[in-house]
Protein backbone atom coordinates (compact mmCIF):
# COMPACT_ATOMS: atom_id res chain seq x y z
CA UNK A 1 0.00 0.00 0.00
CA UNK A 2 2.86 2.39 0.81
CA UNK A 3 4.24 2.14 -2.72
CA UNK A 4 0.93 3.31 -4.17
CA UNK A 5 0.92 6.29 -1.82
CA UNK A 6 4.47 7.33 -2.71
CA UNK A 7 4.49 6.33 -6.39
CA UNK A 8 2.04 5.55 -9.16
CA UNK A 9 3.33 1.98 -9.66
CA UNK A 10 3.22 -1.07 -7.47
CA UNK A 11 6.40 -2.81 -6.33
CA UNK A 12 8.70 0.22 -6.23
CA UNK A 13 8.97 0.37 -2.43
CA UNK A 14 10.63 -2.36 -0.36
CA UNK A 15 12.36 -3.15 2.92
CA UNK A 16 9.64 -1.47 4.94
CA UNK A 17 10.38 -1.31 8.68
CA UNK A 18 8.43 0.33 11.47
CA UNK A 19 10.68 2.24 13.83
CA UNK A 20 9.93 3.80 17.19
CA UNK A 21 7.79 6.84 17.70
CA UNK A 22 9.15 10.31 17.15
CA UNK A 23 9.14 12.23 20.41
CA UNK A 24 5.86 12.01 22.33
CA UNK A 25 3.81 11.32 19.19
CA UNK A 26 1.70 8.19 18.81
CA UNK A 27 2.78 8.01 15.14
CA UNK A 28 5.45 5.50 14.16
CA UNK A 29 8.39 6.23 11.87
CA UNK A 30 8.50 4.20 8.66
CA UNK A 31 11.82 3.32 7.03
CA UNK A 32 11.78 2.03 3.44
CA UNK A 33 13.83 1.78 0.26
CA UNK A 34 12.72 2.91 -3.17
CA UNK A 35 13.59 0.06 -5.54
CA UNK A 36 14.53 2.00 -8.62
CA UNK A 37 17.79 3.29 -9.97
CA UNK A 38 18.00 7.05 -9.93
CA UNK A 39 17.74 8.64 -13.34
CA UNK A 40 20.13 11.38 -14.22
CA UNK A 41 18.37 14.60 -14.92
CA UNK A 42 18.93 15.69 -18.50
CA UNK A 43 18.52 19.42 -18.72
CA UNK A 44 17.69 20.82 -22.11
CA UNK A 45 18.64 24.30 -23.13
CA UNK A 46 17.65 26.26 -26.20
CA UNK A 47 20.50 28.29 -27.66
CA UNK A 48 20.79 30.47 -30.73
CA UNK A 49 22.36 28.77 -33.75
CA UNK A 50 24.33 31.63 -35.32
CA UNK A 51 25.84 29.35 -37.95
CA UNK A 52 22.43 28.93 -39.59
CA UNK A 53 21.38 32.57 -39.12
CA UNK A 54 20.09 34.53 -42.10
CA UNK A 55 22.21 37.65 -41.61
CA UNK A 56 21.03 39.26 -44.83
CA UNK A 57 17.41 39.13 -43.70
CA UNK A 58 18.44 40.33 -40.23
CA UNK A 59 20.20 43.36 -41.74
CA UNK A 60 17.26 43.96 -44.10
CA UNK A 61 14.66 43.85 -41.31
CA UNK A 62 16.59 46.33 -39.20
CA UNK A 63 17.29 48.50 -42.26
CA UNK A 64 13.56 48.88 -43.02
CA UNK A 65 12.82 50.50 -39.68
CA UNK A 66 12.67 54.32 -39.82
CA UNK A 67 14.91 54.83 -36.80
CA UNK A 68 14.62 58.62 -36.86
CA UNK A 69 10.85 58.45 -36.46
CA UNK A 70 10.89 55.43 -34.13
CA UNK A 71 13.25 57.09 -31.65
CA UNK A 72 12.15 60.72 -32.11
CA UNK A 73 11.43 62.47 -28.80
CA UNK A 74 12.21 59.37 -26.74
CA UNK A 75 14.52 59.24 -23.74
CA UNK A 76 17.43 56.87 -23.40
CA UNK A 77 15.39 54.18 -21.62
CA UNK A 78 12.50 54.29 -24.10
CA UNK A 79 14.91 54.28 -27.04
CA UNK A 80 16.67 51.24 -25.61
CA UNK A 81 13.37 49.39 -25.15
CA UNK A 82 12.34 50.12 -28.75
CA UNK A 83 15.74 49.03 -30.09
CA UNK A 84 15.65 45.89 -27.96
CA UNK A 85 12.14 45.03 -29.14
CA UNK A 86 13.12 45.33 -32.80
CA UNK A 87 16.35 43.37 -32.28
CA UNK A 88 14.53 40.54 -30.50
CA UNK A 89 11.84 40.39 -33.19
CA UNK A 90 14.47 40.23 -35.94
CA UNK A 91 16.42 37.63 -33.95
CA UNK A 92 13.33 35.47 -33.60
CA UNK A 93 12.75 35.53 -37.36
CA UNK A 94 16.35 35.18 -38.57
CA UNK A 95 18.31 33.15 -36.04
CA UNK A 96 17.10 29.60 -35.47
CA UNK A 97 17.51 27.92 -32.12
CA UNK A 98 18.99 24.55 -31.36
CA UNK A 99 18.44 22.37 -28.37
CA UNK A 100 21.40 21.38 -26.26
CA UNK A 101 21.12 18.64 -23.72
CA UNK A 102 23.45 18.05 -20.82
CA UNK A 103 24.30 14.62 -22.21
CA UNK A 104 26.06 16.08 -25.23
CA UNK A 105 27.64 18.99 -23.38
CA UNK A 106 29.59 17.12 -20.73
CA UNK A 107 32.88 18.04 -22.38
CA UNK A 108 33.93 21.68 -22.86
CA UNK A 109 34.01 22.84 -26.49
CA UNK A 110 37.79 23.29 -26.44
CA UNK A 111 38.46 19.72 -25.27
CA UNK A 112 39.48 17.62 -28.29
CA UNK A 113 40.98 14.13 -28.58
CA UNK A 114 44.53 15.43 -28.43
CA UNK A 115 43.84 17.30 -25.19
CA UNK A 116 42.07 14.30 -23.70
CA UNK A 117 45.22 12.31 -24.42
CA UNK A 118 47.39 14.95 -22.73
CA UNK A 119 45.16 15.00 -19.65
CA UNK A 120 45.30 11.21 -19.52
CA UNK A 121 49.12 11.37 -19.77
CA UNK A 122 49.15 13.87 -16.92
CA UNK A 123 47.05 11.57 -14.72
CA UNK A 124 49.25 8.60 -15.55
CA UNK A 125 52.38 10.63 -14.78
CA UNK A 126 50.90 11.64 -11.42
CA UNK A 127 50.06 8.04 -10.61
CA UNK A 128 53.59 7.02 -11.61
CA UNK A 129 55.15 9.79 -9.52
CA UNK A 130 53.10 8.80 -6.46
CA UNK A 131 54.28 5.21 -6.86
CA UNK A 132 57.89 6.30 -7.33
CA UNK A 133 58.11 5.18 -10.97
CA UNK A 134 58.35 8.67 -12.51
CA UNK A 135 60.78 11.43 -11.53
CA UNK A 136 59.37 14.70 -10.20
CA UNK A 137 60.90 16.70 -13.08
CA UNK A 138 59.30 14.43 -15.68
CA UNK A 139 55.91 14.70 -13.96
CA UNK A 140 56.25 18.49 -13.68
CA UNK A 141 57.13 18.77 -17.38
CA UNK A 142 54.10 16.66 -18.33
CA UNK A 143 51.85 18.89 -16.21
CA UNK A 144 53.35 22.04 -17.71
CA UNK A 145 52.89 20.77 -21.29
CA UNK A 146 49.28 19.73 -20.63
CA UNK A 147 48.46 23.06 -18.98
CA UNK A 148 50.00 25.01 -21.87
CA UNK A 149 48.06 23.04 -24.46
CA UNK A 150 44.78 23.52 -22.56
CA UNK A 151 45.40 27.29 -22.35
CA UNK A 152 46.07 27.48 -26.09
CA UNK A 153 42.97 25.45 -26.93
CA UNK A 154 40.78 27.62 -24.69
CA UNK A 155 42.16 30.82 -26.19
CA UNK A 156 41.74 29.52 -29.74
CA UNK A 157 38.14 28.47 -29.08
CA UNK A 158 37.35 31.82 -27.51
CA UNK A 159 38.90 33.74 -30.41
CA UNK A 160 37.13 31.69 -33.08
CA UNK A 161 33.76 32.01 -31.36
CA UNK A 162 34.18 35.77 -31.02
CA UNK A 163 35.27 36.20 -34.62
CA UNK A 164 32.41 33.99 -35.86
CA UNK A 165 29.84 36.02 -33.94
CA UNK A 166 31.12 39.36 -35.21
CA UNK A 167 31.65 38.15 -38.77
CA UNK A 168 28.27 36.42 -38.99
CA UNK A 169 26.35 39.19 -37.26
CA UNK A 170 28.13 42.07 -38.98
CA UNK A 171 25.86 44.78 -37.59
CA UNK A 172 28.49 47.48 -37.97
CA UNK A 173 27.70 47.70 -41.69
CA UNK A 174 23.97 47.69 -41.00
CA UNK A 175 21.58 50.38 -39.84
CA UNK A 176 23.09 50.68 -36.37
CA UNK A 177 26.76 51.22 -37.19
CA UNK A 178 26.82 52.70 -40.63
Amino acid sequence: MLDLILTNKEGLVGDIKLKGSLGCSDHKMVEFRILRAARRACSKLNTLDFRRADCGLFRDLLGRIPWDKALEGKGAQDSWLILKLHLLQAQERCIPTKRKSSKSTKRPPWMNKELLGKVKQKKEAYRGWKQGQVAWEEYRETVRAAREQVRKAKALTEMTSLSLNWRDMDLMDGPLGG
